[in-house]
């Protein structure tokens, strides 16, 4: 046992020979540094790493062979990591330092490190020692600041192309405002200075070009007309201003003066803060479409004007025909009652100039007609709804003849009867092509005499029965019910704006 325990004794200073040896050799850069940070030992890599010679290095302290600005970050770290390993015993990294080396020509050359200090102890526990291991990784740093380089350069080409097509989105923008059918302006400031302009409103005031004038000096004569106040207050309120059918006197340079009728708004403009920095003036000049309109209404009226006149004549010649005809007084009064509903469905349908009416309107004004007053004794329900003139004219006739009927003979005959009309609209499939109107309006007695069926069909029930719709789908189903007299009108509409 003795010979081979003093053979292991003396393989220790081997090994330590051989470690050293190994670290000489290594193609790693090592350095050894006493607790004074003196250079003690550096192997062949670390010499020809930091282009130095043992001989000058040796036995200075770190800063000393390789000096540093001690304001620098690079000297920062390599003193913090030293320090720490000196202060705490335990090693210590640094990932990425940047430390340039001084060239033999006396110049500096950039350098990244990465470097690993780790302690040395002696046998007692005692830090003698610090082992720098350094990798130096200036190329792969060089890599990433291409990368970077390149990242930055991909960017800048990206924000370029960007830039491109904001450009390109820009002329489109500006064509499009310039080209807008409705008239366009943009003015800056309190003073409404005209900053943009589109073709249409150039078109409107007669101007060629009135960039950077303000509203008075371009267009005196709309701020005579108090639109220079409106202006201030949108500006002053940031509140908009709508402007419906308004008209607006302008003296064109060479169409003179022309009233206008516009429709238009003014809309401020916000800064990121809220202030009102401008105003847009947007529009379309509408005089062609209310003067149509006047024209219109005037033809109307004086159709209505015909209409009546004739209704009026015919009522007389029917006075004057069965004048002397024994018992046609009461006859006479029915045909009357007939015109008179057919006057007031005329008029209705003129106060809207002949566009659809409403169903609740049409029934109620010949309701009213004919009844008074109805208040609890009719109740109508059903959807809003529009009838096309010709619809509304059938259904003013047929009600009508409900109405009197019911007057005469049923629930509206005495003090306690009342009178349900009710109905309904779907969309569906018909004979009048996809997507009419199936049209369904039921009139209910109840409380009235006891009904019986009459054993003639009088001029009345036949108007009834011709329907609301001279198309095919109607129908038409009249019941003499025990309690009350049922009417069901079934017709397939041309679809119409609600």
């Amino acid at each position: 046992m003795h010979p081979r325990g003093n053979h292991a004794v003396s393989r220790r200073p081997n090994l330590k020979l051989a470690i050293a040896r190994l670290a000489e050799i290594s193609p790693n850069p090592y350095v050894l540094l006493d607790t004074d940070l003196r250079l003690v030992w550096m192997n062949d890599a670390y010499l020809k790493a930091t282009m130095r010679n043992r001989a000058d290095i040796t036995g200075k302290t770190m800063f000393e062979a390789f000096p540093s600005d001690p304001q620098s970050e690079s000297y920062r770290q390599l003193k913090d990591s030293l320090d720490t390993v000196l202060q705490t015993g335990e090693a210590d990294e640094i990932a990425l330092i940047r430390y340039d080396i001084a060239r033999p020509d006396g110049g500096m050359e950039t350098r990244y490190w990465s470097a690993t200090h780790t302690p040395v102890r002696d046998e007692a526990g005692a830090l003698k020692f610090i082992l720098q291991h350094t990798v130096d990784v200036t190329e792969l740093q060089e890599l990433r600041q291409l990368r970077d380089e390149m990242g930055v350069v991909r960017r800048a080409g990206a924000v370029q192309a960007r830039n491109r097509d904001l450009a390109r989105e820009s002329r489109r923008l500006m064509e499009f405002f310039h080209q807008a059918p409705g008239f366009v302006a943009v003015l800056a400031g309190p003073d409404h200075v005209f900053e943009m302009t589109n073709a249409a409103y150039l078109d409107l005031v007669g101007m060629e070009d009135i960039l950077g004038q303000t509203v008075e000096q371009a267009l005196p004569e709309v701020a005579r007309q108090g639109f220079t106040e409106v202006l201030d207050r949108v500006y002053r309120t940031g509140e908009p201003y709508f402007g419906r059918r308004e008209p607006v006197v302008l003296e064109a340079r060479e169409r003179g003066k022309a009233e206008r009728v516009l429709n238009f708004i003014f809309q401020p403009i916000f800064e990121a803060g809220g202030a009102v920095s401008g105003i847009i003036v947007q529009g379309y000049d509408v005089t062609e479409e209310v003067e149509y309109e006047q024209r219109q209404a005037l033809l109307i009226n004086e159709l209505n004007h015909r209409v009546k006149n004739t209704l009026a004549v015919v009522q007389g010649l029917a006075q004057q025909t069965f004048r002397n005809v024994e018992g046609a007084d009461a006859a006479i009064a029915t045909y009357k009652a007939r015109l008179q509903a057919l006057a007031a469905a005329h008029g209705l349908l003129t106060e809207s100039s002949w566009s659809p009416a409403r169903v609740r309107d049409v029934l109620t004004l010949t309701i009213d007609a004919a009844f008074g007053s109805f208040e609890d004794r009719v109740l109508l329900e059903g959807p809003d709804f529009l009838l096309s003139p010709e619809v509304a004219l059938a259904l003013t006739m047929i009600v009508h003849e409900l109405t009197t009927n019911a007057l005469k003979y049923g629930a509206l005959s005495n003090e306690t009867g009342k009178v349900s009309v009710s109905w309904t609209v779907e969309k569906g499939d018909c004979e009048l092509g996809e997507g009419c109107d199936a049209f369904t309006l039921t009139w209910q007695e109840r409380g009235g005499p006891p009904v019986e069926q009459p054993s003639r069909q009088g001029f009345g029930t036949k108007l009834i029965n011709s329907g609301i719709s001279s198309r095919r789908g109607t129908m038409v189903d009249i019941r003499y019910e025990p309690e009350g007299l049922v009417c069901v009108l079934e017709a397939n509409l041309e679809p119409l704006t609600r």
